[in-house]
Order: structure tokens, then sequence, then C-alpha cells
């Protein structure tokens, strides 16, 4: 049973109004205290598979916290589950997102180590796109006092996964090379700030030409992704590069092992290239896989480059590395406490603009981390598409690409 209060959207209000840290932030939400707006995903397809219904109210269980989301984090991952994409697809109807960020509000016995109206930040095996989640206090971190709940969203999995990539991986020192793909994005803009923290490392960002005002000054070299970025870093750097972080796949494997130096590492942590339309594509799967380099064992060998895939989710959620997880996160907050480092936010949307805003990372038109902030309001005109409907999503379908005719209005953050 959870270690609550009689009442605990009082408690939990007074908890934070009593701790001078804690921002004094309103828990209760409208509606029947027993549930709870969410996300679901009725069925794997275009963007008119996802709704915002009403859920019953999850309650932590030994080991878990419950929090009060105020921001969740969208993921490119996210449109592949969407779509149905990835390995092991879930079992549907399911509320997305992997990421979130808001305040405790009750937690399970034999769960040590949090109290009722800690802010803090979690890793959710879905269900994060809701306005309650419980989650294993393994996956929850306290967050720093200067950190938004929208920044705290972005933080996390980009952070990680990009700290993880560079240091335990392709052991990245003074005076290396990389290059990353989508540097653009949350976890190619996470990579770059934490190149920033080690001397004499040379950046090569490979982004679309619409990114490059926003994102010159984080890298050293900046190509636009659709010209032959290959010729122009062999100009600069004819030896190669020691790291290169792929997040695309396809053609853009044998690139990059082609690019890298001896002893240098190519690092697979995505497949965005398999997404080309609102809808899983099998024409745009087969091409993928049959651009793929086809890696031969002793052709690394002589040549001594190494090869690597990395997968944040699996590694907690799978290989059970939570601790490991844990020692990467307490450093990257000791960073984001020098100021050293600091997610970068392209936008906030309410839950009710979901599809909206996954639309702007299908167009690529993100700069850094797009954010569903679960108290905002959505506009008058995205508010019209948002329904309710029972779970399954028992409500009559809208044609595909219905939302092309809206204006997108997101929060510019």
């Amino acid at each position: 049973m959870a270690k609550e209060g009689a009442d605990m959207t009082e408690e939990t209000q007074f908890m934070i109004d009593t701790n001078p840290g804690k921002e004094p932030e309103h828990v209760e939400s409208s509606g029947d205290a027993k549930e709870m707006r969410a996300v679901v995903l009725a069925g794997f397809g275009g963007l008119n598979k996802l709704r915002v219904t009403k859920k019953a109210m999850p309650e932590p269980q030994d080991g878990e916290v419950k929090i009060r989301v105020k921001a969740c984090g969208l993921n490119f991952l996210d449109l592949m589950v969407r779509q149905g994409s990835i390995d092991n697809p879930p079992k549907l109807p399911i509320v997305p997102g992997f990421e979130c960020s808001g305040i405790v509000e009750s937690v399970g016995e034999n769960t040590a180590g949090f109290e009722i109206g800690d802010r803090v930040m979690a890793f959710v095996n879905y269900n994060a796109w809701a306005e309650v989640v419980c989650t294993p206090a393994d996956f929850v971190y306290k967050m720093p006092e200067e950190m938004s709940f929208a920044e705290a969203a972005a933080f996390s999995l980009n952070f990680v996964a990009a700290y993880m990539m560079l240091f335990e991986v392709a052991n990245l020192r003074e005076g290396m090379s990389v290059l990353v793909h989508s540097a653009g994005g949350g976890v190619g803009q996470a990579v770059a700030q934490l190149c920033s923290t080690v001397p004499n490392v040379t950046v090569f960002g490979i982004a679309s030409c619409s990114k490059h005002a926003a994102i010159r000054d984080s890298v050293t070299h900046l190509f636009d992704r659709n010209v032959d970025y290959m010729q122009e870093v062999q100009k600069i750097s004819p030896e190669g590069v020691d790291i290169v972080l792929d997040c695309l796949c396809g053609e853009n494997t044998a690139k990059g092992l082609t690019l890298l130096r001896p002893l240098g590492t190519y690092i697979l942590y995505g497949a965005s290239n398999m997404v080309t339309g609102e809808t899983k594509s099998f024409f745009s799967f087969a091409k993928s896989w049959w651009q793929v380099e086809k890696v031969n064992p002793i052709k690394l060998y002589e040549e001594n480059k190494v090869i690597a895939g990395f997968s944040l989710l699996n590694l907690l959620f799978k290989h059970g590395k939570c601790n490991l997880v844990k020692s990467v996160m307490d450093k990257l907050l000791c960073l984001f406490d020098q100021k050293k480092i600091k997610p970068v936010v392209d936008s906030l949307w309410a839950l009710e603009e979901v599809k909206e805003a996954m639309q702007r990372i299908h167009d690529r038109g993100n700069v850094g981390k797009l954010i569903l902030d679960v108290e905002k309001s959505p506009t008058p005109l995205m508010a019209s598409d948002s329904t309710e409907t029972s779970e399954a999503g028992e409500e009559e379908e809208e044609p595909e690409g219905d939302n092309d005719s809206k204006e997108r209005m997101p929060f510019i953050h």
C-alpha cells in the first residue's frame, strides 16, 4: 500500500509550500481524483492513432514512486513506437513516453530516498505521457533547484545517452574528434555540450540547413545533411575522426565507418532513416536495411576500427544497469550545477497537441527537445482535435494527414 495521508492533495501541497527549496507548484488536477488525462496509442499507424482520454490513476507498488507529472519528453523513438517500427512493439492500447518530470505524490512500501513533494525526473517503461505515473525508485532522480520541469524532461534521456556513448563506450579524451548526426536534435545538442567539457575536442555536426543558424556556435564544423559531408570532413581532417555517433543508419553506416581513423569508434544509436512518412513504410525499411554496410569482422581487425550499438532504454529496462545510469546521472547533475551543460528545449505543447508536436519531429523542424507540458492549455484550433475517447480509441478516425491543414502554434521556449 502507498504511504499516503488521508488527503493526499492537501498533504502534498503542504509539503511543497513549507519547503523553501521547492517550487510552489499545484499538485491537484481537475476532474475525478481517481482518474487522469493521458495520451493513448490505440493502434499502430499515423497521427490519428493518438488520443487524449481518461484513464484510471495508477498507485505505487513496492519500491515505486508515484509522480504528479509536469512535463514529458518527446523523442524520435516515440514516432517509431507509434508506427510499430520497433522490435517487440508493445501490446496496445498503451500510453507512450519514456521520460518525465514532476512532483512526488506518494511512495510505495520499501521505497527509500524520496519524500512527498520532491521535485524529480524519471525514466518510465512506457506510460510517461499522462498526468500521473508510477515507476521504480531506481529510475527516479531528484532535480536541481535551478532546473525547470521542462528542462528536466529534456535532460534525462538525451544527456545520459550522450554521456555514456562519449565516455563509457568511445572513451572520449582531450584532442579527439567527434562526428554527430542530427546535431540540432536533443541528443546532438547534448553531445556538443559534453564535448565542450573536454579540452581541444573537434565536433563535426551534420544537420538540416534550416537549423544551422541556431546551432552553429555549438559545434566546430557544421555541414548540411543533404550534401556530401564525407568529402567536406576529409578536407578538414584527412585522417578521419575518432568517434562517429549515428542515429540515422542506412547509407550513413558505410560513410561513418569509412571516416573512422584507426582505433576509432562508430556507435549506432537509432535508425531514423527508416521513418520517411507518417506511417510505417516497408520500402523505407528495406532501403535502409539494404544500404547498411555489411560489416566484415576481418576488415575491422585489419583497419583497427570499433563498431558498437547503444540503447539507453534497453540498458535500463532489459539489462538492469540502473546503478551505472545513476552514477552517470550524478556526474551530469554536477556538470549542470557548474553551468557547463544545459538542456535545449525547442518548444512546449499541451497533451492535446501531441499530434502537432510529433509532426514537428517528422518534419525535422526542432532544435533541441520537444516537451509535453501537462498543465499547458491547448490553443483553440488544436483543442478541437482532442476529443476524448475510450481507452481503446473507439471513435471514428479522422483521415490521414488531416493535421496538415491546421496551424501549428507551439509555445517556443
